[in-house]
């Protein structure tokens, strides 16, 4: 089945570390752009498309009104096939009320993704958030009394100010509220945006403080009981997400919006980034990016995110069993140094194998050229 991602990039003010694409927020603008995306949804109408996710990423989602959602996700009902759907909407608890929560229930979101990134108020304000540690608890015990049974909340690693001690607190905070999955990404210091200065740098976590709190946050959540079940995700059992776990596993998905990226009929292709254009455009204008893509590099490199891991026989296929056999010889070498686990008929990362991710998918990758 296919994944459909809307993009809403509006935002009342850019968090100084992000460089996803996003506009201030405008009442007029975001109207245009909600009549946009309900034209784009009609267009799939022909396609014969069967979707059970639906996500809504941003930008700042919760800046569209209940109204907004429902008329958006009415236009999806009307015009794709929709099969027992998760659907997702970010927010951020700065523009979260219960009365928008319950709206947002009522017009058919089921999963929540909360931005809190931390429970340590210093920190927040570090990261330009709108929102404090009260807040952010408020807004998720407001989405469980507005009927949501499952609730993501983000959480930052690395962060200026912050160690062992202040992580755990953080971690024992967020996993005390009725959540349901956890999102947690170490910071990342992007090109272009407020934090890309020396100023910034030297005052976050250098990579061994990163590996240590990566480490102990791992432990810390399986203690309370939440699967490790993608590099930067945790969750309780039958929680996954359903839509991110689509990009891991190269399903299809249709992205909507200004910036937003689509894999389907085996071509990738993105909406450029311009709001302008595509609200005044009928149908947005995709670029094509890639076609005859290399799926067994993909394959590799996302399978690796995944505590399911790479299966052999599912590597053979896409690159041939010597492929997949050398890949394997050389995989039993670095189960010895402790970075990956053998189950079933597959390979995946441990904790401090998923540390070393890129550099182990390249020492991987190398041993296809070996076969070639």
């Amino acid at each position: 089945m296919t994944g459909l991602y809307i993009h809403v990039p509006f935002c009342i003010r850019k968090c100084p570390y992000c460089d996803f694409y996003s506009k201030p927020y405008s009442a007029e603008l975001t109207e245009l752009y909600v009549n946009a995306v309900c034209r784009n949804v009609a267009a799939l109408k022909g396609l014969d498309i069967t979707a059970d996710t639906v996500y809504f990423g941003g930008g700042t989602p919760s800046l569209l009104t209940a109204e907004q959602v429902y008329d958006i996700l009415d236009s999806v009902q009307k015009n794709v096939h929709l099969h027992t759907p998760e659907i997702t909407l970010e927010g951020n608890p700065s523009s979260l009320t219960y009365e928008k929560l319950a709206g947002y229930r009522a017009a058919g979101v089921n999963r929540l993704s909360v931005g809190v990134q931390s429970a340590d108020n210093s920190q927040l304000r570090f990261l330009g958030r709108l929102h404090d540690a009260d807040k952010a608890y408020a807004a998720v015990y407001a989405a469980q009394r507005a009927g949501f049974e499952n609730i993501s909340c983000d959480l930052m690693l690395g962060l200026a100010g912050q160690d062992i001690a202040s992580l755990t607190a953080s971690i024992e905070r967020l996993t005390d509220l009725p959540i349901t999955h956890l999102s947690a990404y170490m910071l990342k210091i992007e090109q272009g945006t407020a934090f890309d200065c020396e100023a910034v740098r030297g005052r976050v976590a250098d990579d061994d403080l990163m590996s240590e709190l990566y480490l102990t946050m791992c432990a810390q959540l399986a203690d309370k009981g939440f699967e490790h079940y993608e590099i930067s995700n945790f969750a309780k059992q039958g929680y996954r997400s359903r839509h991110n776990m689509k990009y891991w596993q190269l399903e299809k998905y249709i992205g909507i919006g200004p910036s937003a990226h689509s894999d389907f009929h085996e071509k990738r292709t993105a909406c450029p980034a311009d709001i302008q254009a595509f609200v005044a455009a009928d149908v947005q204008k995709n670029v094509l990016i890639e076609e005859n893509i290399d799926r067994f590099e993909e394959y590799l490199m996302l399978a690796l995110r995944l505590s399911d891991g790479v299966d052999f026989d599912e590597l053979a296929r896409r690159g041939g069993r010597d492929t997949a056999e050398s890949i394997f010889a050389e995989a039993r070498q670095l189960e010895k140094h402790g970075l990956l686990k053998f189950h079933g008929g597959g390979f995946s990362l441990t904790d401090d194998g998923f540390l070393l991710s890129n550099s182990i998918i390249v020492h991987l990758l190398d041993c296809r050229k070996c076969t070639k």
